[in-house]
C-alpha cells in the first residue's frame, strides 16, 4: 500500500494559519491533498493535524485525517516522529510525504519518485532543485575580525565563473518517498537515498508573506501550471 501523508499542524509562527491560507483560490494544504488524490499510484491520502478546523477542511476535500497529539505538533518536532505516528494507525509499504508548503509539485514529480524507489538499493527518494547560490562560487563565512573566508567549499581548483562550479542541489520539500522500515528505524535519509530534480518554478517553498506573494505571481503569470 502507498500512503500519502500531508503534515499540517496549526501553530505556524511565520504566517498565521499558513497551511490553510488561500493560494490561487484554494487553501495551501489543499494543493497537496489534490496532488495526492490525483496520483493514481497512491492508495490513500491522510492529513496529520492537531487542529479540528484543519481536520474538517481536509475531510471536505476527501482526505482522511490522523489526529496528531500536541506533543507532536511543536516547532521542534522532527518529521520522522510524525511519520512514525501515522504508521501506527495506517498499514503502508511506502510513505509519500507531501509538504503543504511546497504546493507546485506535479503528478509527474510524484510518479518519478515512485518509479525511482523501485530501483535496487534504494531506501528513499527526495525531490531537489539546483541551488541558486553555489558554495563553490559565491558563498563563504565571516570569521574572526570580520575576515571573509571564501569559498565555503573548495572545488579543488579555482572557480572564477558560476558556470564552472560543480552543480549543487537543495531539497525543495516537494516529494519524499520512504520505505516503511526506514521510517520505523527513525530515518528519512540514508546512504541509499536517491534524488529527482525539479525545476525552480515548481520548487517554491512557502514560509513567509513574500513567499506567498511570489507564488501568487507565478500562478498569475502562468509560470506554473498544475495538472490536478
Amino acid at each position: 500500500m502507498i500512503l500519502a501523508v500531508i503534515p499540517a499542524r496549526s501553530g505556524s509562527k511565520s504566517v498565521k494559519d499558513k497551511n490553510i491560507r488561500p493560494l490561487g483560490g484554494r487553501p495551501l494544504m489543499v494543493w497537496s491533498i489534490k496532488a495526492g488524490l490525483a496520483c493514481k499510484k497512491i492508495d490513500k491520502v491522510v492529513v496529520s493535524t492537531d487542529s479540528e478546523k484543519y481536520a474538517q477542511l481536509a475531510k471536505f476535500y476527501s482526505a482522511e485525517v490522523i489526529n496528531r497529539p500536541a506533543e507532536l505538533a511543536q516547532d521542534d518536532t522532527p518529521m520522522i516522529k510524525v511519520l512514525q505516528h501515522t504508521l501506527k494507525a495506517n498499514s503502508a509499504d511506502l510513505i509519500v510525504l507531501l509538504d503543504p508548503t511546497s504546493p507546485f509539485r506535479l503528478i509527474q514529480d510524484i510518479d518519478a519518485c515512485l518509479e525511482k524507489i523501485k530501483e535496487p538499493n534504494t531506501d528513499s527518494v527526495v525531490t531537489v532543485t539546483e541551488t541558486e547560490h553555489s558554495p563553490y562560487f559565491i558563498m563563504g563565512t565571516i570569521g574572526s575580525n570580520d575576515y571573509w573566508q571564501y569559498p565555503l567549499v573548495n572545488a579543488g581548483k579555482p572557480v572564477t565563473r558560476r558556470q564552472d562550479a560543480p552543480k549543487v542541489y537543495q531539497l525543495n520539500a516537494g516529494v519524499y518517498v520512504i520505505k516503511k522500515q526506514i521510517i520505523k528505524d527513525g530515518n528519512i535519509f540514508t546512504p541509499k537515498t536517491k534524488a529527482v530534480v525539479m525545476p525552480p518554478e515548481r520548487s517554491v517553498h512557502i514560509d513567509t508573506e513574500i513567499d506567498f506573494k511570489f507564488a501568487e505571481f507565478l500562478l498569475k503569470e502562468k509560470y506554473v501550471k498544475v495538472d490536478f
